[in-house]
Formats: structure tokens, sequence, C-alpha cells
């Protein structure tokens, strides 16, 4: 079948709603499908059409942002002409021009999935509370519009007032999860670069410095870890710098991450092979996450496949990973002092929360994601849904 998968970004942007996107499209066109992703050419090194590992990039020119938003003038256009080329369409939410296209699938009879990543909060401000409001109100025409919404986990599904509101179209799918392998010159390198020299455990966080993340509560757990290991670090990976709309976050995070300086490295914008390396060098991955803007954390499989326990923040959906598998522990939100106790426990016990790569990728994988969109198309094609 032909998809077309629409979203705000994609490659090169970084985040896991684009990971996820990506490794959906790969996936399909394994399984033999023709998939075009439309999206924004927000980089404008990037150009307007390609091929991409067998997925056709569409790009719209970005005529200027608004806060982490961009309006795209020919966006409807190039979905006009798009829909009709395509048997299904699979949004991928939060995205201000979802319901333009979801209308598009109404009205040329193409069966339409929205799957919901995440909610949007920005920054304090009226400004920015107004893009909420438009970017809300379009969204859940969006919902209404799509045959089907899709989330990661019955969890966030049940607790977000986004998804009750179409609780009678909710299909869960796994989200995708994948590493490369690499052998164990490339994780012993890795190590070797950081300087990695086994007197203290290794805590990694892989995210953008931004404000939903939590580092800071991960900031102020530091007194208490280095107490039981003086020898402790961190290291993060992922955009540190000039992360879109997080300029003032990164301005207040400053002093504390001056305060560990000897303890924390940015390690920035890790690839795929990079990434391989990284969870295996790691005790614990951590994911203190602040609210609904994170939905699941596929770090914590991605290391959990290299043996890496994780701990996270009890928030609905973020918290499934470890309570599926057993892998790590969960911490109140926002609880420096319980998120300190609960790595403490981690590393002592290395033993009691490692689990088979087999059993990890038998929960999640980007072939079991593929094939259960796959499942979901042919039924709504089928109008057996």
């Amino acid at each position: 079948m032909k998809v077309l998968i629409v979203l705000t970004y994609y490659r090169p942007h970084t985040s896991g709603l684009t990971i996820y996107a990506e490794r959906l499209a790969r996936g399909l066109v394994a399984r033999g499908h023709q998939v075009t992703v439309l999206t924004s050419r927000f980089d404008r090194a990037c150009p307007p059409e390609a091929v991409e590992d067998g997925v056709r990039v569409v790009r719209a020119p970005v005529l200027f942002r608004v806060s982490k938003g961009v309006i795209m003038p020919t966006f409807g256009l190039l979905a006009t002409r798009l829909v009709p080329q395509h048997d299904v369409i699979s949004l991928h939410l939060p995205q201000f021009d979802a319901a333009g296209v979801a209308l598009r699938g109404r009205l040329l009879g193409k069966p339409t999935t929205l799957t919901y990543h995440c909610d949007l909060r920005l920054p304090p401000g009226p400004f920015n509370w107004a893009v909420n409001q438009v970017v809300h109100g379009m969204n859940r025409l969006a919902g209404f519009l799509a045959h089907r919404v899709v989330a990661y986990t019955q969890d966030f599904a049940d607790h977000s007032p986004f998804l009750r509101l179409f609780s009678d179209k909710i299909e869960v799918i796994p989200p995708p999860v994948e590493l490369p392998e690499i052998g164990a010159g490339a994780i012993a390198g890795f190590a070797k670069t950081h300087t990695l020299n086994g007197r203290g455990p290794v805590i990694g966080m892989a995210a953008r410095l931004a404000t939903e993340k939590g580092v800071e509560v991960l900031l102020r757990a530091l007194p208490r870890i280095l107490e039981v290991y003086p020898d402790a670090r961190v290291l993060f990976a992922g955009q540190y710098r000039d992360v879109m709309g997080e300029e003032a976050y990164a301005e207040r995070l400053a002093p504390l991450l001056r305060r560990y300086e000897e303890r924390w490295t940015f390690l920035g914008i890790l690839n795929p092979l990079q990434m391989a390396a990284f969870y295996p060098n790691l005790d614990v991955i951590v994911v203190p996450s602040l609210n609904s803007t994170e939905t699941f954390g596929l770090v914590q499989v991605e290391a959990m496949l290299c043996g890496t326990p994780s701990v996270a923040s009890d928030l609905p959906g973020v918290r499934q990973p470890v309570l599926q598998s057993g892998m790590g522990e969960i911490a109140p939100i926002g609880d420096s002092e319980a998120l300190a106790e609960a790595i403490i426990r981690v590393v002592n016990n290395q033993e009691k929360y490692i689990r088979s790569k087999e059993e990890i990728a038998g929960r999640w994988s980007t072939a079991r994601t593929a094939a259960g969109y796959e499942a979901l198309f042919e039924r709504l094609l089928e109008g057996a849904a």
C-alpha cells in the first residue's frame, strides 16, 4: 500500500517524535510498502524532495517560526497533491497542520490515523498561551476527523485529557525501538574516549536540554549520589546548545551545571552507532521528566536492550518500560531525593534489574510497530475497523 506520513519535523531534527516517525517509515518500507513523508523544510540545507532509506521525503518551505512551530504557506497545496496519491494517511501530533490533512483524508475517502506523541506545553507568556490554544484546537479537530487514534500505551491513553476525548477510537501500538549491532571494541573505545575508568557509577541521560526533561531534578539529586559514590559521573547525550525555545531554561540551569562540571559531561547529539556504544557504558539511565510532554521515553528501552536499567518518573506512559520489564525503578515526579535513592538502589543491586535482550526486543521493536500499523491500515481499508 501507499502510506503518507505527515509531521512537522523530520530528520535532521532529533526528538522522540521524529525518531519514531523515521523508524516507522523505514519499517513500513521494509514490509514492502511505498512511504512518503510530508514535513517542513526547517533546515534549508535539506532538499525540497529526496529519497532517504527508501522513504520519499517532501519538505514544505518554512516562511517563519512561531515559538516551536513553523508557518508553511505551501503545505496545504502539497497535502492536496499528495493525499490523493496514497491509500492511507498517518498523522503525527502535536501538529498545527494535521486537521487540514485529516479533512482532506475524509473528503477523499482515505483512511486516516493519528498518532498522539505528547502534549504541547510552551513556556509561560500570553503569546505562547495563545499559540497553545490554537494548536490544541487544531489537534482536537484532527482527532475528530481521524478514523483511528494511536497511543503508545493504554496507561497514557487513560490519563491523557486529549486521548480520553477519543476513547472509542484508541488503538495501542507499542513504539518502535532499535539499535545497531556493534562490537566490544567500539564499546571499549567509547569508554576510553570519555575516560570512563570504572571507579564510579556512570549515570546517563539522553534528551534535549529542555524544560520538560527534568534535568534539574537529576542535578539536585547529585549531592546525595556523590555522598555514596564520590566518583559518580553523568553523561548527557543530546542537544544542549541552542535548543529551540529553551534558552531561558539553559540560563537557569547554568549555575548548577557549573557546580558539577567535573561530574557532568555533555556529549552532544550522538548518531545511532555512538548511542549503541553509549548505553552499555552506563550503570543506569535516568528519565526524570516532569509532565505529559514525555509519554514513554524510547531511550529507556534502547538502554535496556544493552543491559542497562532505567530510573524513570512516575508519569503515565513513561513508567511503562520499567513496569512491564521490571528493569529499573520508578521515582515520584520532580522528587530529587527519591530519584537519588532509586539510582543508588539500582547501582547497588545491578543484577536484580537485568533482563535478556530477547525479552526486551520481544516487547518493543520497529518490526512489531510497523506490523501493528500495517494491520490497522488493512482493517481500515477493508472497512472492518
